[in-house]
């Protein structure tokens, strides 16, 4: 099988994402959105890069991974990861980074050249102050990134 990668919408990304994806609805802004296509031209994955969701992370100079579905099409996930991560290199991020549930395996970023640099601690959006109900599943994520280009001052 033939895969290659095509520029989407958020249109056409958040369709996918809304179809097939285990736990996240769809996005309201990005960056860029690469699509994975096969011989026929069947939409087969998305990713969708946008600003890191962390306030304190800097948005120009790190590029995150905001939400990657595929239909199970085999290294899809992989091809996606490295697509996102030239794109954004050649954009000048210097980081490319995303979270995953800690009980996903992180195969494919793996494969793709992503380390794992951190688990992060389930805290949720609710404060005290503020109050929300979470829409996400609250369990322990790890951050995987990959380094792009060299930092500026």
């Amino acid at each position: 099988m033939s895969l290659h990668t095509v520029p989407l919408t958020r249109t056409q990304a958040n369709d996918l994402i809304a179809r097939r994806h285990r736990h996240h609805k769809p996005v309201h802004g990005l960056r860029f959105a690469i699509g994975l296509v096969d011989e026929v031209g069947q939409l087969r994955g998305a990713a969708v890069v946008g600003r890191p969701v962390a306030r304190m992370t800097d948005p120009y100079r790190v590029a995150e991974v905001t939400r990657l579905v595929t239909d199970g099409v085999p290294n899809g996930c992989s091809m996606l990861y490295q697509a996102a991560a030239r794109a954004a290199k050649a954009m000048g991020y210097e980081r490319i980074q995303t979270f995953i549930l800690l009980s996903e395996p992180g195969t494919s970023l793996r494969a793709s050249g992503w380390e794992m640099d951190r688990t992060t601690k389930p805290e949720g959006w609710s404060r005290p102050s503020r109050i929300r109900e979470d829409e996400h599943p609250t369990e322990a994520k790890m951050r995987w990134y990959r380094q792009l280009n060299t930092p500026r001052l």
